[in-house]
């Protein structure tokens, strides 16, 4: 296991970490108040505490690298770049979403952002971000694939199956764990046996880094150290980024399977007043923060607008994009 990298992130850095980090921050909160007030149906799983760990790891991409994700994943698609009008109608099922409101909330794609593929099962997307990252290197392009996906995947036989691929090629792949403690309602010592996923990259003979994926700074320095190797043709990196899942697996679920104390210590750690704090301490001022803020709140109520006002697909879409020749109504 590599140490994880130390140094200081500059500034202007900081700011665009923070800018994302209040991107997936907003629109997590909106899409639960606008569930709860029952003007959106739709399956939603909060992110709430995963925020800064998602911004920090694509602040240190290019905009052309890639991105492979799980369901659980709109901190990562926000993170990436997927314009906000084209995320909230998906997410509501309209024809002006990324894909046509044929995906859903599962199942987002947006290739002018890189986000290639959301995977809604476990475990699936390692090996597909493989492939991209195998042609990438075929073609030279200098791209970087990123995977990320929960402690629960790693259990998963296509885990095991796509480092050691990724390892043998020397694939340009990251692939980042999201350790947020929990496979849905599995507390990791109860279904993992290793002490940490890193370890498991011994197997691979894989370079692994853990890191506190709460701090911006810890965060990006390891993101940076692995998309720098991956690109410089040093092969692949496993990421253990340590978090918290603040509320349920999923919108409206039970939580009491999770420890009071673990509860509050997380709530006492929150990454995103943290981010706040670090950015103060080094005299950037409230003003600049709370513009931030406010431009991403109006940006977010003319995507939140753009979604109620789009029509439902046609039903005719139902047998297009399905085959390479389309089917004759």
């Amino acid at each position: 296991m590599t140490t994880s990298p130390t140094g200081t992130v500059d500034n202007d850095t900081l700011l665009e970490i923070f800018r994302r980090t209040s991107l997936i921050n907003q629109t997590d909160e909106r899409f639960r108040s606008l569930l709860i007030s029952g003007k959106i149906r739709l399956v939603y799983y909060p992110v709430r505490g995963q925020e800064v760990l998602s911004a920090s790891m694509m602040t240190a991409l290019n905009p052309d690298d890639y991105l492979v994700t799980t369901y659980r994943g709109v901190h990562d698609q926000l993170a990436k770049g997927i314009p906000l009008k084209k995320l909230w109608a998906e997410f509501t099922g309209k024809a002006t979403g990324t894909c046509k409101g044929k995906g859903g909330p599962m199942h987002i794609t947006d290739p002018e952002t890189g986000v290639m593929v959301t995977t809604g099962i476990v475990g699936s997307g390692l090996p597909i971000a493989n492939g991209l990252a195998l042609s990438s290197q075929l073609k030279k392009d200098g791209r970087v694939t990123v995977v990320c996906f929960g402690d629960g995947s790693t259990n998963i036989g296509a885990f095991h199956e796509a480092l050691n691929m990724a390892q043998i090629w020397k694939l340009p792949v990251i692939f980042l764990c999201q350790n947020n403690r929990y496979g849905e309602h599995t507390a990791f010592a109860e279904s993992t046996s290793a002490r940490q996923i890193v370890d498991r990259a011994v197997g691979y003979n894989m370079n692994a880094i853990k890191v506190d994926g709460n701090d911006a700074e810890a965060m990006y320095l390891a993101a940076k150290a692995a998309v720098d190797r991956a690109r410089n043709g040093g092969g692949p990196t496993l990421i253990e980024a340590m978090t918290f899942r603040m509320l349920g697996h999923v919108f409206g679920a039970n939580t009491s399977y999770v420890p009071k104390e673990l509860v509050q210590q997380a709530i006492d750690e929150d990454p995103v007043p943290r981010l706040r704090k670090t950015l103060l301490d080094r005299q950037i001022s409230e003003d600049q923060l709370a513009a931030i803020d406010a431009g991403i709140a109006s940006d977010l109520n003319d995507a939140v607008a753009f979604a109620l006002d789009s029509p439902y697909p046609d039903a005719g879409e139902i047998r297009i994009d399905v085959l390479s020749t389309e089917i004759a109504a």
